[in-house]
């Protein structure tokens, strides 16, 4: 059983599907049918899926009259772009190195004998 918030979160955005449904929330709420609507499953697969969101904290049911709206909660993956800022501030020092050596490589490397003869 998976125990810390990270982790669920990571878990929930495992699956195609789900990160499929998440888009689908950015443009708003949306009922369970309406969710279910562009995917090749049944409704009870949808609400699975839903349920694994709701548990990791990504998704949030309403109640309004007969229907239970759902919505994105976008605290979760905030969490997941904290955890990642230092892991992306190394990649990018990294790529920005290599910019620069390959940028020098280029300046200080003589032509190339074909391209003098252009």
């Amino acid at each position: 059983m998976i125990d810390d918030e990270l982790s669920l979160t990571f878990a929930a955005l495992a699956d195609p599907t789900r990160r499929s449904i998440l888009a689908q929330l950015t443009r708003g709420e949306a009922t369970v049918k309406e969710l279910a609507a562009p995917h090749a499953m049944s409704l009870p697969a949808v609400s699975r899926h839903l349920k694994v969101l709701e548990r990791a904290g990504l998704v949030v049911k309403g109640r309004e009259a007969q229907w239970r709206p759902c919505r994105l909660q976008t605290a979760p993956l905030r969490d997941v772009d904290a955890w990642m800022a230092p892991y992306r501030a190394f990649f990018e020092e990294r790529f920005d190195r290599l910019e620069q050596h390959l940028t020098t490589l280029m300046t200080e490397q003589p032509p190339h004998p074909d391209e003098e003869s252009r």
